[in-house]
C-alpha cells in the first residue's frame, strides 16, 4: 500500500480526488484533522508520511505548501494552477506526448493540468506539431463548463441562491490564469483570445475551436491526425468526422462523460472542408481535475494508471 495526503481534502477537487481514492486497492488515505489543517507542523509531518502529497489548493496556498514539500523532499502533485509552466515541474498530461508518462513517472513534483487547456491542448498539440495548424496562428476558444468549475462558493450559489445565471460567460479582461500553460503545452507561439462561460449544469464542459483552413489542408486531415496521435490512448477518443455523438442530437451538449476520466474529439467539417469546428468534450470534475490527478498519481506510484480514475 501507498500512502497519499490530500491537502485541501474539503474543497471540490480534493473531495473527488478522495472518493475515488477511497475504491483504490492499493492507496491508504492519510487526513489530517481539520482543527490542523492550517498547522505548518503536522502538515510538514504528513507530508514525510505520505509516498505523494496531492494540493487541491487556492494558488497561494498551494505555494506554501509547496516550500513545506521542497524543504522535506516530498513528492507533489498539485492541482492548483501556480506550477503549470514552472520550471522544475512535469506538466501533468500523459496524452501530451510519448515521453510524458515516463517524465510524469519519475519526478518529484507534478501539475495537474487545468480543466480547460486539457481539451484545448490535447486538440491543438499534435495538430500544430504536425504543421497543420501554424504555430503562429490566431487562434480563438470558446468553451462552457458546469458550476462545479467555479469551487464551493459558485455550487452553493446555484445550489442554494437564486441569482444564478442560465448561462454567463467570463474571464473578458483577456488574461485568465489558464491561457500559459494552454499557449506553452498546445506549442503555440501567442496565446489565444480564449472565452470561457459557466452555464446551469453541475458538471460537463465543451471547448470549441472555429477554423478557417488555409492552403491545402482539411478538416479531413485535421481528423485524421487526431484519429492516429490517440488510437491507443485509453481515455482519449476521437469521433467519426461529423459525427455528433449525443443521445440529445441534434445538439452537441457538455453531458454523457461525467464522473469520468474520458474525453471525446470531435472534428465538425462545413461543406468546403477547410472551415469548421473541432471540439473535446470532458467533465470538468473528472479528466479536467479529480479523474486526471488519480491517473497522474497512478503513473507516479508505478500503478495501472486506469485504477479508481471514475466515480
Amino acid at each position: 500500500m501507498k500512502k497519499v495526503f490530500i491537502d485541501g481534502e474539503t474543497g471540490t477537487t480534493g473531495l473527488q480526488v478522495r472518493d475515488r481514492l477511497l475504491n483504490h486497492p492499493h492507496i491508504e488515505i492519510i487526513s489530517i484533522d481539520p482543527a490542523k489543517k492550517r498547522d505548518v507542523e503536522e502538515k510538514r509531518r504528513l507530508m514525510k508520511e505520505a509516498d505523494v502529497t496531492v494540493l487541491c489548493l487556492p494558488d497561494e496556498a498551494a505555494k506554501d505548501s509547496v516550500i513545506l514539500a521542497k524543504e522535506e523532499g516530498c513528492r507533489i502533485l498539485d492541482a492548483s494552477s501556480v506550477h503549470r509552466v514552472a520550471d522544475g515541474w512535469v506538466y501533468g498530461l500523459p496524452e501530451l506526448d510519448v515521453s510524458q508518462r515516463a517524465k510524469i513517472a519519475d519526478a518529484q513534483f507534478v501539475s495537474n493540468p487545468g480543466c480547460y487547456p486539457t481539451g484545448a491542448i490535447l486538440l491543438l498539440k499534435p495538430l500544430v506539431e504536425a504543421g497543420l495548424l501554424a504555430a503562429n496562428g490566431n487562434y480563438s476558444i470558446n468553451a462552457v463548463s458546469g458550476y462545479s468549475g467555479g469551487g464551493n462558493a459558485l455550487i452553493d450559489r446555484y445550489e442554494n441562491g437564486n441569482d444564478a445565471p442560465v448561462f454567463g460567460a467570463y474571464g473578458l479582461n483577456f488574461n485568465h490564469k489558464h491561457l500559459p500553460e494552454l499557449k506553452v503545452w498546445s506549442g503555440l507561439e501567442k496565446a489565444p483570445i480564449f472565452a470561457p462561460s459557466v452555464g446551469d449544469f453541475r458538471q460537463g464542459m465543451l471547448t470549441f475551436l472555429p477554423m478557417h483552413l488555409d492552403g491545402d489542408t482539411t478538416m479531413a486531415q485535421l481528423h485524421t491526425k487526431l484519429t492516429e496521435t490517440y488510437d491507443n490512448e485509453s481515455f482519449v477518443a476521437v469521433n467519426e468526422l461529423n459525427l455528433i455523438a449525443d443521445d440529445a442530437a441534434p445538439f452537441l451538449t457538455p453531458h454523457g462523460v461525467d464522473n469520468t476520466n474520458n474525453v471525446e474529439l470531435s472534428v465538425l467539417s462545413a461543406p468546403d472542408n477547410q472551415s469548421g469546428v473541432i471540439v473535446a468534450k470532458l467533465d470538468n470534475l473528472g479528466k479536467g481535475a479529480s479523474g486526471a490527478a488519480v491517473q497522474n498519481l497512478n503513473i507516479m506510484l508505478g500503478f495501472d494508471e486506469g485504477i479508481a480514475v471514475n466515480l
